[in-house]
């Protein structure tokens, strides 16, 4: 599995603590860090459609960043 810096940093530090080796870990584990992703994202900066403030402007460019890392760790 080929992923970004950033993916390969949150899938490091989820597989770290149970000591797995990374090619050990199946689709389902993949797809509920993905998932969770996704809901801290959902969390963090909700998807509303409004982007009228700068703030709200740095909340979507978190959120996108996130549903990234999120993709790249679903599995295909």
């Amino acid at each position: 599995m080929s992923l970004s810096p950033a993916a390969q940093a949150v899938f490091d530090a989820w597989v770290a603590p149970a000591r797995i080796a990374p090619e050990q870990v199946s689709r389902g584990p993949k797809q509920a860090l993905s998932q969770a992703i996704r809901a801290a994202a959902d969390q963090v900066a909700p998807d509303d459609g409004v982007a009228s403030s700068i703030e709200r402007i740095v909340e979507k460019r978190i959120r996108a960043k996130l549903l990234a890392i999120a993709a790249e760790l679903k599995p295909r």
